[in-house]
């Protein structure tokens, strides 16, 4: 039985990014199974989680993050390493993280120059092809986006001053939700809440289908292609772009010309930015600056939209990177990813290779089989 590694949880240090790693309850799971949990002091504070609780749990608190890094054989964070944290980056750690390297190339650099082992939360994935790990957070994002938006419509937010839900006698706000899966239909869900028209565009009828036996209507459900995405962001006053290839770029369905031929004042908030953004017109942007304006359309970009509910978002994201930080912890990365294919799929980089086919093709470079 290998000797459990040391997991070690830092303060997040991207701009605004208020979310911890793991929950009190987390650590004292660890120590149950032997693993010694070092944690940044004050690093749960923006998650209305004291030192104290991890202390009562069994943590060791750290001085300074320089520590958490120096002592961890595991790096278990929230968001990929920024950064003022890629010099902490040495050979045979193992980072646990939202690694998203098609989308930040110069993560993936340093990994590899470090010969890191990069385990990413959003390509572990399961038979069904769902992606566990990325679930509760995209579930969180898409039941955001609507209040988002709803904020970014008023007119002295910057929008055309549409209430979503409208009012007697008035047409609700149009939204158009791009993709599905578990950010779009949330999306779309919360959406319809607020008494919104709600158009939802996706290639799978499949999925389509299961969205109309679950909202018997409340959705419009529409078959995504070209002309039809083009039709419906044309009158839509709120877009949610909702589009994902597991540890690849998000595609590029929303054009440019499809963005100019929205009304001004209208909305887009892409939340697949954080895979390189399902908009031509999208770049990143931050909670300090979330918006900018292209062809006369507000556009919400913000690569990590739950950071803005951290209670809600810690305790999601612990409930289900527990198992897996459980394996990691105590059987090793060679141990677990054997034993559980799922884990395996989660493998981005290892001994200075990209180990994961859709990362590689996203980098251009050749992914080496893991074994």
């Amino acid at each position: 039985m290998n000797e459990p590694l040391v997991v070690g949880v830092p303060s997040e240090v991207k701009e605004r990014e208020h979310r911890i790693a793991i929950t009190p309850e987390g650590v004292a799971e660890l120590g149950h199974h032997g693993v010694t949990v070092v944690i940044e002091a004050g690093a749960g504070a923006d998650s209305a989680i004291a030192d104290e609780e991890f202390r009562r749990a069994g943590a060791v608190m750290a001085a300074s993050a320089a520590e958490v890094w120096e002592r961890a054989s595991l790096v278990c964070k929230v968001k990929e390493p920024q950064e003022e944290e890629l010099g902490y980056l040495r050979e045979g750690q193992v980072l646990f993280t939202y690694l998203h390297l098609a989308a930040y190339p110069k993560v993936a650099d340093a990994l590899l120059r470090a010969k890191v082992t990069g385990v990413g939360y959003e390509t572990v994935q399961l038979d069904s092809g769902a992606l566990p790990l990325l679930a509760p957070m995209s579930e969180v994002a898409g039941r955001m986006a609507p209040q988002i938006g709803a904020h970014y419509l008023e007119r002295d937010n910057g929008g055309r001053g549409v209430l979503m839900g409208g009012a007697p006698g008035v047409r609700p706000a149009r939204v158009v939700v791009v993709g599905a899966g578990n950010v779009g239909w949330n999306a779309a869900w919360i959406a319809q809440g607020m008494e919104a028209e709600v158009h939802l565009l996706d290639r799978s009828i499949d999925r389509l289908r299961w969205v109309d036996q679950i909202h018997k209507g409340r959705i419009m459900t529409l078959a995504s292609n070209r002309g039809s995405v083009a039709r419906a962001v044309r009158e839509a006053d709120l877009v949610i772009g909702a589009v994902l290839v597991p540890g690849g770029r998000a595609p590029k369905i929303l054009t440019s010309e499809m963005v100019a031929s929205m009304k001004p004042g209208s909305v887009l908030i892409d939340v697949a930015i954080d895979q390189g953004g399902c908009a031509e017109t999208s770049h990143e942007t931050t909670h300090s600056e979330p918006v900018y304006e292209v062809h006369g359309v507000l556009h919400y970009c913000v690569g990590n939209i739950p950071a803005a509910v951290p209670y809600t978002s810690t305790y999601a994201l612990t409930n289900v990177t527990l198992p897996y930080l459980v394996e990691l912890a105590t059987l090793g990365v060679e141990a677990a990813t054997k034993a559980d294919p799922s884990l395996l799929l989660g493998l981005n980089t290892f001994n200075g290779d990209v180990t994961h086919a859709a990362v590689a093709g996203a980098l251009g470079m050749e992914a080496v089989t893991p074994s």
